[in-house]
């Protein structure tokens, strides 16, 4: 199947009520430690027309064919395994940099892709959380099932579920919990935002290249993309 973010290509999707996000946990610490809760959800979709090989021939495809998944630099970790290293970010002063393990599972009319675990690069403020922090993301991507392979367009739809709860550094504690997880919760959303259009518009020129028989399409992990 064919894959973005990157996101988080962020690599994010609702989840289905019977399936919970993988979360990934930092050790134990004192529940007396503030800890901060950041989410951002988004959903978005664009219309697609199909080429003489079918979008979801392409969207069926396995993982170690994918050509799209956002990030500064892609490194395969196994054929449905990769280390996205995300696009850096400011979160207050500090600059941010996300290292993210992702396994990507075929699903029926599509994909999803599920966060394994994530370690920040950055400021030193920002490396010292890595013990201090857990996070969990799940995005699905999929075509319109309802739509004959013979349309003239498909619709793609990637859907996105981001959180992050962190220990408040001690140099953060005057300020309110609340203005922190709003000002963490705006940076995601806002990743979201500029991320996942972006994704759809690189999943669309993948799908394309593939469908016209381009050869020079380079599988995830083979280098930067």
């Amino acid at each position: 199947m064919a894959l973005n973010s990157s996101l988080v290509r962020f690599i994010s999707a609702p989840i289905a009520p019977s399936r919970r996000p993988l979360f990934v946990r930092a050790s134990a610490s004192s529940s007396a430690v503030p800890r901060a809760r950041f989410s951002a959800r988004s959903s978005e979709s664009t219309t697609v027309q199909q080429l003489q090989r079918p979008l979801a021939e392409y969207m069926s495809l396995p993982a170690s064919q994918y050509s799209v998944l956002d990030a500064e630099r892609i490194e395969r970790v196994d054929d449905n395994t990769f280390r996205c290293y995300v696009y850096r970010f400011k979160f207050f002063a500090f600059e941010v940099c996300p290292v993210l393990v992702v396994r990507v599972d075929e699903e029926p009319y599509g994909c999803c892709i599920r966060l394994l675990s994530c370690r920040l690069e950055g400021s030193p403020i920002v490396v010292a959380q890595n013990e201090k922090f857990s996070a969990s993301m799940v995005n699905r991507i999929s075509c319109n099932k309802r739509l004959s392979s013979n349309s003239s367009s498909q619709q793609l739809t990637t859907d996105t579920t981001i959180e992050v709860i962190i220990e408040i550094p001690f140099a953060f504690r005057a300020i309110p919990v609340g203005a922190i997880e709003s000002a963490g919760t705006q940076v995601l959303e806002q990743l979201l935002r500029l991320m996942l259009p972006r994704f759809l518009r690189q999943l669309e020129k993948d799908y394309q290249a593939w469908a016209s028989g381009d050869t020079s399409r380079q599988p995830l992990g083979t280098g930067k993309i």
